[in-house]
């Protein structure tokens, strides 16, 4: 799969995976280890970005932690849409972006945003498109969080398995983001595997 193909895919996605579909499950574990993570190392009036934010569920239990300065980004337009049935304080306080993420960074000031984090989204970013990544630790003054498939199968992310298709559908990169990130001067503060993401925590040094 290409990197245009990859990213229309996401920008159309509906069913399984979607916007309505990530709405109708709610906030999770990782959200709640979100508002852990904030709670211990953010300011309560942190700027916070999320990468691939969908309708907003992360954003959404952040917000009722008490965070309002929230922003977030993706490519499929129907995510607001959603937003705004599912959560419509969210939406008309937050600040959001219809764009891929490739195209928005680069137009991101240094250091905006406090707190730049990402769920099961990076791992989507296509081989060709990885200075991304130096953008996201660009646009930080401080933390960035991932929440990614790193691998966690007994074979995926493995030598020779770095890319796994879910239902024969779209591809998983997966990546070391000790490794990725500290070449773009992060350092880990916290690592916490799960059964499906890794959550790691790193601070821009």
């Amino acid at each position: 799969m290409d990197p245009d193909d990859n990213r229309r895919g996401w920008a159309s996605r509906s069913g399984e995976f979607s916007p309505a579909y990530y709405a109708d499950a709610g906030p999770n574990e990782v959200s709640r280890t979100l508002a852990a993570v904030l709670d211990h190392y953010a300011p309560a009036d942190a700027k916070v970005l999320e990468l691939g934010c969908s309708s907003g569920r992360h954003l959404a239990h952040l917000r009722e932690q008490g965070y309002e300065n929230l922003t977030g980004i993706d490519l499929n337009d129907e995510s607001f849409e959603v937003m705004t049935e599912y959560y419509p304080r969210l939406a008309e306080t937050g600040t959001f972006h219809v764009s891929a993420l490739e195209e928005f960074l680069p137009t991101v000031p240094d250091d905006a945003f406090d707190v730049v984090y990402s769920v099961e989204t990076l791992q989507h970013v296509h081989p060709d498109d990885t200075e991304v990544f130096a953008e996201l630790a660009r646009v930080s003054s401080d933390l960035v969080v991932t929440a990614e498939n790193e691998g966690n199968g007994p074979q995926r992310g493995r030598n020779g398995a770095e890319v796994s298709y879910v239902n024969d559908d779209f591809p998983l990169y997966h990546r070391n983001w000790k490794e990725v990130l500290s070449e773009h001067g992060l350092t880990q503060l916290l690592r916490e595997p799960g059964d499906r993401d890794t959550v790691r925590v790193f601070r821009v040094i």
